[in-house]
């Protein structure tokens, strides 16, 4: 399954906020990609304002409601707190 959205979907931002909203989802090096992609078992591809989110629909709803929490400005460490609780509940489903 594929899901693509906005980030002006999650919230209105504009300028230098938008860019920081993006970055927020990259992070440093792409670490904060990676770590979603890993912890979701999605993949993300972030283009200009859109993100697009590739995987099962559980991983894809994850992986949406993480980026979302960081768009809207959650800090960083907890969204990663957030993921290891879905990191280990994945892997005890397997």
């Amino acid at each position: 399954y594929i899901e693509s959205f906005h980030v002006t979907d999650v919230k209105s931002l504009k300028g230098d906020h938008l860019s920081r909203a993006i970055g927020r989802i990259a992070g440093t090096g792409g670490k904060t990609k990676k770590y979603i992609e890993d912890s979701t078992r999605t993949r993300l591809v972030v283009a200009d304002k859109r993100v697009h989110v590739m995987g099962s629909r559980d991983g894809i709803t994850q992986a949406r409601r993480v980026i979302g929490d960081l768009i809207l400005g959650r800090p960083t460490a907890k969204a990663n707190k957030k993921l290891a609780a879905i990191s280990g509940r994945l892997r005890r489903e397997f």
